[in-house]
């Protein structure tokens, strides 16, 4: 606790707010599983007092009111998929999630866009979507759990952002319930409508520090006819002449990965590095541009093999699950940013890790803090000389709490630190929301 006030108080008092049944008062009520993700949020030797679902965006602003009056300080979260990402929380008194705010707000078919709550499962506002032939053009970890809100909150975009952009680049509207517990907007539910831009992208990515999400206005695509997947495997040298190739063609594929050997083994593709490309559009299109890279492949002396249909979704599903999983829990799930040009090198020093061709972003799962260090020296972080410019960066994600506790999660060398700490002074004052989680311990 943070301070030395009796642990029931908080606890009946947001229990007021949203009702008994939406609040756990006591540390040990709360389910196993759901205390090892908190556990793995939050600095060592802190337990929250309760842990509260508002069932609206009003008891939600009344929730923050409520804390922010008392100085409590607050771990957002949605189904909590995402809390082990970041820098450790600190000295939080109450867990507010989202995951009861849930609603469809509205779907404007025709002007292809969909307003939610932050709470919705993305899994399930893909299949409401897909009755009308059309989608949400992100591709996030946990896609069977993940929030809406937790996936703007972290930024989690995923490989189709090869074709589609980032999730700044879908987002059209936001609502969050401030520090003090004001409830703000920013954005629209048009295309064309840019007010608040700037606003969007504070809040894309700030790991609840300066809001809370609660609603959300995406723009939407239509649902291709056709989908095919090209994988190439071999040495390292031609599956990046490979993807040279492919980033200056005129191909069009949505999702284009580069793979580490080991993943490519353990998905069954075959031996060497990974080039894995997928195309949506017409039959005729998506068959054209398979088969273009297939030849590239060949040319180069790599094996290839197209997938569609079932086996297609399997294997993106099975490549989503292996990067993410973690065979102990000692591995450390990072996210690099690199040029694309310097990938394969990457990949190459790696067991598990898996690039986008165009952005240069990727996971990475390292063994150790030593491991993490040195790709960070590479890249022109710690140890290197801070007037070269730096080739990338290397972000911890996930990690065993005592590795977080010794290493910098976020690596951040850049100048812009003291900005985003008055940013965080003019939206939380009071530091109240997700203390710690940012960069610079914001």
């Amino acid at each position: 606790m943070s301070n030395d006030r009796p642990q029931g108080v908080c606890a009946s008092e947001l229990a007021s707010i949203v009702g008994e049944e939406n609040a756990i008062c006591l540390w040990e009520n709360i389910e196993l599983s759901q205390q090892k993700r908190i556990q793995q949020a939050i600095a060592s030797g802190n337990s929250p007092s309760c842990i509260v679902y508002p069932r609206s965006q009003e008891q939600l602003a009344a929730v923050i009111t409520k804390a922010h009056a008392n100085n409590w300080r607050v771990l957002p979260c949605g189904s909590g998929s995402k809390l082990s990402w970041g820098g450790l929380a600190k000295s939080i008194d109450v867990v507010v999630s989202t995951e009861r705010i849930n609603q469809l707000i509205e779907h404007a078919v025709g002007d292809l866009t969909v307003t939610v709550e932050a709470g919705m499962k993305f899994s399930d506002l893909q299949a409401l979507l897909a009755k009308s032939r059309q989608f949400l053009a992100l591709d996030p970890t946990a896609p069977e759990s993940a929030t809406i809100g937790g996936i703007v909150a972290t930024g989690d975009t995923g490989s189709l952002r090869q074709r589609y952009g980032s999730v700044r680049d879908q987002l059209l509207g936001i609502t969050f319930v401030r520090a003090d517990g004001q409830i703000a907007k920013a954005g629209g539910r048009v295309v064309k409508n840019v007010a608040g831009y700037d606003l969007m992208k504070l809040l894309t990515g700030s790991y609840g520090t300066l809001g809370f999400i609660s609603q959300l206005t995406f723009r939407l695509y239509p649902l291709a006819e056709a989908s095919g997947t090209v994988v190439l495997t071999g040495k390292a040298e031609a599956v990046s002449q490979a993807a040279n190739i492919l980033r200056g063609s005129a191909l069009t594929p949505v999702q284009a990965d580069l793979l580490s050997a080991k993943l490519v083994s353990s998905l069954g593709l075959g031996e060497g590095l990974g080039l894995i490309a997928r195309f949506q559009s017409i039959s005729e299109s998506v068959k054209e541009q398979s088969n273009r890279v297939l030849e590239v492949g060949q040319k180069l002396g790599l094996d290839g093999a197209i997938f569609a249909d079932d086996d297609e979704a399997n294997l993106w599903q099975r490549l989503q699950e292996r990067i993410h999983s973690t065979a102990t829990e000692s591995v450390i799930t990072c996210k690099i940013g690199v040029l694309p040009t310097a990938a394969v090198e990457i990949l190459t020093q790696v067991e598990l890790g898996l690039i986008h061709i165009s952005s240069g972003l990727g996971l990475l799962q390292l063994e150790s803090k030593n491991q993490v260090l040195k790709i960070r020296d590479e890249l022109g972080f710690a140890g290197s000389d801070r007037t070269q410019a730096s080739k990338g960066f290397l972000t911890i994600l996930s990690a065993p709490v005592g590795v977080k506790e010794q290493i910098d999660v976020w690596g951040y060398t850049g100048n812009a630190l003291p900005l985003m700490r008055r940013i965080k002074e003019q939206f939380d004052s009071k530091n109240i929301l997700s203390p710690g989680r940012f960069v610079g311990g914001i």
